[in-house]
């Protein structure tokens, strides 16, 4: 009980950790320099400079609150509690910052670099709240709807839209800024899949060796990992050997691999990244 409290206090920082990244590139960088890279910020941002008394910010509030009431109508509760969390306080936190710290102009003359710390900033929040397996609602509650009801390719219906969110930035703050926009929302997709891909990164051992039994007593005893071993025949010596197969976490690779030179100086090993490891110590 204690390690699954541990454990949702950790996944409840890290929503916490990039719910803030994302408020901060969103309000500091994306909304001074109207960057409308998609995602309800993008709607939020373009509704606020046409529909007078009303903020950008709010517009996020307003809009965030009725897709979560729509999910809950139409999905039920099942995008979670951490999903809850992230889009109330990502929406609060908005409309806070604009109480607490009004901004009325970017903080620079250097419309690229303010672009790159919008698109890093929102790319690394919104990775580290996607590895938590939640998300900080908006339009993702949308892709859940559709995927329940509907054929279409959800991937290719949101890229679509951002496209159309961050298009409409020509026709409302001009060529420049829509430039701007559409080349941030390419930027933004790219960066968020490599953060992802980062932050699961482990590393899968194929070890060549004749010594199998003290490579996998080091294994299981120390890495406390498990191995799956087969027997193999060198195709020019004939010689009978073994292949020890093992995934570990980044971290732990450098150890394995030295402990493998040590023991077996002649083993083969073959060491590849992966990103997708499911299965007991990694991701269920």
């Amino acid at each position: 009980m204690k390690a699954v409290n541990l454990k949702t206090i950790k996944e409840y920082m890290l929503v916490t950790l990039g719910t803030l990244l994302l408020i901060a590139g969103i309000y500091f960088f994306k909304f001074p320099n109207n960057f409308t890279t998609g995602g309800v910020s993008g709607i939020s941002l373009v509704l606020g400079s046409i529909v007078p008394g009303i903020s950008s910010g709010m517009f996020v509030l307003i809009t965030n609150m009725a897709l979560l009431a729509i999910g809950f109508i139409f999905v039920g509760g099942s995008f979670g509690i951490k999903t809850i969390y992230s889009s109330v306080l990502f929406s609060v936190g908005i409309v806070a910052l604009e109480k607490i710290y009004p901004m009325s102009a970017p903080f620079t003359d250097q419309p690229f670099m303010e672009l790159t710390y919008a698109v890093l900033l929102t790319a690394l929040g919104s990775s580290i709240i996607f590895n938590t397996g939640a998300s900080s609602g908006g339009t993702d509650i949308i892709a859940m709807i559709l995927k329940k009801y509907t054929e279409i390719d959800i991937g290719k219906a949101l890229l679509l839209s951002d496209g159309l969110i961050a298009a409409s930035a020509f026709f409302v703050f001009g060529a420049k800024t829509g430039m701007f926009s559409l080349m941030g929302l390419i930027i933004k997709t790219t960066a968020i899949d490599i953060f992802i891909e980062n932050f699961t990164l482990c590393k899968f051992f194929i070890i060549v060796t004749t010594k199998s039994d003290e490579i996998c007593d080091y294994i299981m005893k120390i890495m406390h990992h498990g191995a799956t071993v087969s027997d193999a025949e060198g195709a020019f010596t004939h010689t009978g050997k073994k292949l020890v197969m093992v995934a570990c976490k980044r971290a732990e690779a450098l150890s394995l691999r030295k402990k493998v030179k040590e023991i077996d100086h002649d083993a083969f090993t073959f060491i590849t990244n992966t990103s997708e490891i499911i299965g007991k110590g990694f991701r269920q």
